[in-house]
């Protein structure tokens, strides 16, 4: 008798999202341009609502995101527009990832920072509510939401939110939010609504501020001195794709589950549990470049975390999904994006490269 073969990861994944209608939010951003790439490859008819590109260059125009999808430029602060535009797609699958980002950012403009990460959710939520078509919903907040106690201790889904920083508290403001209209509107319209919790990512095609891995080639390419502000400062670092795979499947759960949990988090395991100055010494040994940085003292009496460890139980558990690539992998396809980009590979073809290798080794 002929053995039957099972389906490989990446083709069982391809007969869900195969003509599935998704919809992105700020997928013109470094995750969203990633997220782009990864479902129309697995077949997703994708739309994104986004603002333009803050960088250059971006992943988003290195790649050609706009060549992908329908993509529609709208601030989601706008309700009026951003209704329109979500009734116009009447996506099955929402990803909600458009967000004020970054902790330092938020200082500079707090009030803008809870208006996006906060009204700016909670328009798109009364958006979706109103469409027909729509089954799921996934917003994507942060490792930061948890009430932070310096201490070695991974924080669980069901520990008390909190934040410091403008950021973090909009954050966790946003969970307090989903949790709302899930109990209020969505459980009664069949919508399955859930929050996604990632650690720190790392990844190809990310030129944001305050960012260190990109930070850092800058700098080994004009022979100057990293500049970083706490290198003992322990996060929990995986490569994109691994929390986006994450994302994709809390997803597919959700969509063919009738139960379901509320919020999962995405993270390393312990071991990928480790300081920026081993991410840099890393990283400058695959780039071929010596470690050398510097302690900033540029802004270091703002508050950041010095301590933060995510526990992925419940994700392995109820949806299978297990770290695939530790971070001596994370950061070395990292740096080997970047060589390439400067090599003028395409954006991306080295993105889908990552994407087949990340599958390849996931079987």
């Amino acid at each position: 008798m002929e053995k039957l073969v099972s389906d490989t990861k990446i083709e069982s994944l391809k007969k869900f999202w195969n003509g599935r209608s998704v919809l992105i939010t700020g997928h013109s951003g470094f995750k969203g341009s990633w997220l782009t790439i990864l479902l129309t490859h697995l077949g997703a008819k994708v739309s994104g609502i986004s603002l333009k590109p803050e960088t250059n260059p971006s992943l988003f125009e290195e790649a050609r995101i706009y060549d992908l999808c329908e993509s529609f430029i709208c601030d989601i602060n706008n309700f009026e527009k951003l209704n329109k535009i979500v009734k116009k797609v009447n996506p099955e699958i929402v990803f909600h990832l458009a967000a004020m980002p970054i902790v330092r950012d938020s200082y500079k403009k707090p009030i803008y920072t809870f208006s996006t990460n906060v009204v700016g959710t909670g328009n798109l939520l009364e958006s979706i509510r109103h469409v027909d078509n729509c089954k799921s919903a996934v917003c994507i907040t942060t490792d930061k939401v948890y009430e932070n106690i310096e201490k070695e201790y991974r924080y669980k889904e069901e520990d008390r939110l909190g934040g410091h920083d403008p950021y973090s508290a909009s954050k966790a403001a946003c969970e307090l939010l989903i949790q709302s209209y899930r109990k209020s509107f969505f459980d009664d319209a069949g919508i399955k609504l859930v929050s996604a919790r990632a650690g720190n990512v790392i990844g190809g095609g990310d030129w944001s501020t305050d960012r260190l891995i990109p930070d850092a080639i800058k700098c080994w390419n004009k022979n100057k001195i990293l500049e970083i502000r706490s290198p003992s400062s322990i996060r929990p670092w995986q490569h994109v794709l691994d929390s986006l795979y994450g994302y994709i499947e809390l997803a597919r759960f959700t969509f063919t589950k009738d139960k379901h949990s509320n919020s999962f988090n995405f993270g390393p395991n312990v071991e990928g549990m480790i300081s920026v100055q081993d991410v840099i010494e890393l990283s400058s040994k695959l780039y071929g470049e010596p470690a050398r940085f510097r302690i900033s003292s540029k802004n270091n009496n703002l508050h950041e975390a010095k301590l933060l460890s995510l526990d992925n139980t419940k994700s392995k558990i109820e949806l299978g999904v297990v770290p695939n690539w530790n971070y001596e992998n994370a950061v070395r396809y990292t740096i080997e994006w970047y060589k390439n980009f400067q090599d003028k590979i395409d954006a991306k073809n080295l993105c889908l490269t990552d994407i087949n290798r990340f599958f390849e080794d996931l079987d």
